[in-house]
């Protein structure tokens, strides 16, 4: 059956439309809206050839979207890494109708770099997770606005905890002048309405991860309790898709750049590749699993080796990646957290 290779370029308020036979030549170029409506259109203009469609459209905000709408419409869609897509495909005249064109030539050489789509029950638990994270970095930062304001007008923090009960009573004498003193009430007032949406999510995170497989599991690792559970299974998705340890590790981006040419092999910064959330829930394990007796000499070692400055970032890195890799062999083989040897030199 002949397919029709379609390339997707997506802006705010249009989609561009290349389309290719499976000879490489032009048959259309469309635009559309990317709404309901306007998808449904281009799928149905598009199905009246009767041949199967492929499609490629780059990762972006929307392209979830525009891929499940196609996908319904019968058509194999496929999201792009839009990075790899630059360096197989870098030019030095870009636009829209060249990018759509560049994504459907791609697509019938067969060379699209795909990433992998979450199912939605897997797009849920990641909203979940990633909300709460939203509120309590808001949440933070009204707490520091808070404490900048003492310190703007000499203030000391005489408490070890200025939101909890001594913290709230000094607050409540501070003589501040307008309209600061107006600014941290409504901080405050912000702050509690804030805790109940924490919490509520929190016990929606609970609920939810009792009846999660891999939850259970990784709450027996070191540092990891519900909602670091919770966030780093939804970020995972399924364990399958990662054949080995290392690439569990290399989808965190916690694995550094490598730049290699003859004899020359040189380590960068993290490539911080992959989603954000999974890295940022690897590295807060670590505060508590530096001092587990699986890594913790492991740990002392690298800090006493490279230095008061570096030491202490790069071990808390090196654990989080070994972490990575217990949180693998534990899910594939569906066992909980139990190293059975002390860890190797650095």
């Amino acid at each position: 059956m002949d397919i029709m290779h379609v390339g997707l370029d997506l802006s705010r308020r249009r989609l561009d439309v290349c389309v290719l036979d499976g000879s490489g030549t032009q048959r259309e170029e469309l635009r559309a809206f990317p709404d309901r409506d306007g998808l449904g259109r281009l799928a149905a203009k598009l199905n009246q050839s009767a041949v199967a469609v492929r499609a490629v459209i780059e990762s972006m905000t929307g392209a979830r979207f525009v891929h499940d709408q196609l996908e319904l419409a019968g058509w194999d869609v496929q999201v792009a890494d839009a990075q790899r897509v630059k360096g197989l495909a870098p030019l030095t005249c870009k636009t829209d109708r060249i990018d759509a064109w560049v994504l459907a030539e791609l697509s019938r050489r067969d060379l699209v770099p795909a990433i992998w789509m979450p199912p939605p029950g897997v797009r849920a638990e990641r909203e979940r997770a990633r909300w709460r994270l939203h509120l309590v970095k808001h949440r933070t930062a009204l707490k520091n606005r808070v404490h900048a304001t003492l310190l703007t007008h000499g203030v000391p923090c005489p408490v070890s905890d200025l939101f909890g009960t001594k913290g709230r009573e000094l607050l409540d004498r501070l003589p501040l002048p307008e309209p600061w003193s107006t600014n941290v009430a409504s901080a405050l007032a912000l702050i509690d309405h804030l805790d109940v949406q924490i919490d509520a999510c929190v016990q929606a995170l609970r609920a939810d991860g009792a009846d999660h497989p891999y939850v259970p599991l990784l709450i027996t690792a070191p540092g990891i309790a519900w909602v670091l559970a919770y966030t780093i299974a939804s970020e995972i998705g399924d364990i399958n898709r990662f054949a080995t340890p290392s690439k569990l590790c290399g989808y965190s981006g916690l694995c550094p750049r490598v730049e290699q040419s003859g004899e020359r092999d040189r380590r960068g910064p993290l490539t911080k590749h992959g989603p954000p959330y999974l890295r940022w829930a690897l590295m807060e394990a670590t505060v508590h699993a530096a001092r587990h007796p699986a890594y913790a000499a492991h740990h002392d070692r690298i800090k006493a080796r490279l230095g008061r400055q570096r030491g202490p970032k790069v071990a808390r890195i090196e654990v989080a990646r070994r972490l990575s890799e217990a949180i693998w062999h534990m899910l594939t083989r569906e066992q909980p957290f139990a190293p059975h040897t002390a860890p190797a030199a650095a």
